[in-house]
């Protein structure tokens, strides 16, 4: 099944470290094209690499957050209307 997406870029604003040694630390994002309410997300600071290497995010770090949806949870948007010369 195809799948469509979309990438934007974003800066590592902070990480917040837990208050609970159980719990991993938060990397909060801020997402330059997202709207002003909702331009930060926080997630779990825990990466890993293809050899299953652990690696965390620092603070400033630019970073690609993608959005990813199989094609059937998604709708075809109507194309622009086309432009047309006006004579008035």
């Amino acid at each position: 099944m195809t799948k469509k997406r979309k990438k934007m870029r974003g800066t590592v604003a902070k990480v917040i470290k837990s208050p609970h040694p159980s719990q991993p630390e938060k990397a909060e994002i801020e997402i330059q094209e997202a709207d002003d309410l909702y331009r930060e997300i926080r997630v779990d600071n825990e990466l890993t690499d293809d050899a299953g290497g652990k690696a965390s995010l620092k603070p400033g770090a630019e970073v690609d957050v993608i959005v990813e949806a199989d094609s059937d949870a998604t709708v075809k948007q109507p194309s622009a209307p086309e432009q047309r010369d006006r004579k008035d």
